[in-house]
């Protein structure tokens, strides 16, 4: 976790440097709209604070649980590549259900956009269907899972 938090911290470090750079840039320029004096534009301000902010509390969690735990292969010196080999997890080797769930959420989507109720809710029901379909195809169906 320690790489986490240094690359955490950099970019919350770098967040607020910037902010400050673009606040008193914002400050002392023209605004061309106008040709007046600028005050701080505050919308581009707050949201590089902000960010800073959030990329903050990320940085602390990583922080608090590298902590609590014992140093991994790749944040100790003396690690190497194989001390993190091993199974990675399990990968459906052929399943069409992400594809449903795509087109469900172009469906929802295409709903919110032009805002026809009866898409949003046939997009909704249709994630709902694909999302359930998608967690339980190991469970039920033709390849129920051994055990």
């Amino acid at each position: 976790m320690k790489t986490e938090n240094k690359i955490f911290l950099s970019v919350t470090v770098t967040m607020f440097i910037f902010a400050a750079i673009y606040g008193y840039w914002t400050s002392i320029n023209e605004n061309p709209a106008y040709g007046t004096p600028g005050g701080v534009e505050w919308v581009g301000t707050v949201a590089l604070v902000m960010s800073g902010l959030l990329t903050g509390m990320i940085w602390a969690a990583f922080l608090l649980i590298s902590r609590r735990i014992d140093p991994r292969p790749e944040d100790r010196e003396d690690g190497e590549i194989s001390d993190i080999s091993g199974p990675v997890g399990f990968f459906s080797p052929g399943s069409y259900w992400p594809l449903g769930l795509a087109l469900s959420s172009v469906l929802a989507g295409l709903g919110l956009v032009y805002m026809v109720t009866w898409v949003i809710v046939a997009g909704g029901i249709a994630l709902l269907l694909t999302v359930g379909g998608y967690l339980f195809e190991y469970y039920t169906g033709t390849r129920p899972s051994e055990g």
